[in-house]
């Protein structure tokens, strides 16, 4: 691989490139949520609606499929805008 496809940021709010993630799966991180420790891939404003899908790909094309175990990240139930939040419960 190109030394420049390695610093391609994958997780664009927390700055972690291809390079950070490969290494991280080449010691032993086998879930989203291992990669995320090591790295805070996935821990930035967005909440790894950017880079979730790439880093479970990558997941996926470095490893045996029956080795990765199933992610376990909770999405919010919906999204809030601030002006609710300030509102309060009127209920």
């Amino acid at each position: 691989m190109a030394e420049q496809d390695e610093q391609v940021y994958i997780c664009r709010c927390e700055e972690v490139t291809r390079e950070e993630i490969e290494q991280v799966i080449r010691d032993g991180a086998i879930t989203l949520a291992g990669v995320k420790k090591r790295t805070h891939a996935g821990m930035g404003l967005c909440q790894g609606r950017t880079c979730r899908r790439l880093i479970a790909n990558m997941l996926a094309c470095s490893r045996d499929p029956a080795q990765i175990l199933p992610s376990t990240f909770r999405p919010p139930v919906r999204t809030v805008r601030i002006d609710e939040i300030a509102q309060g419960d009127e209920e």
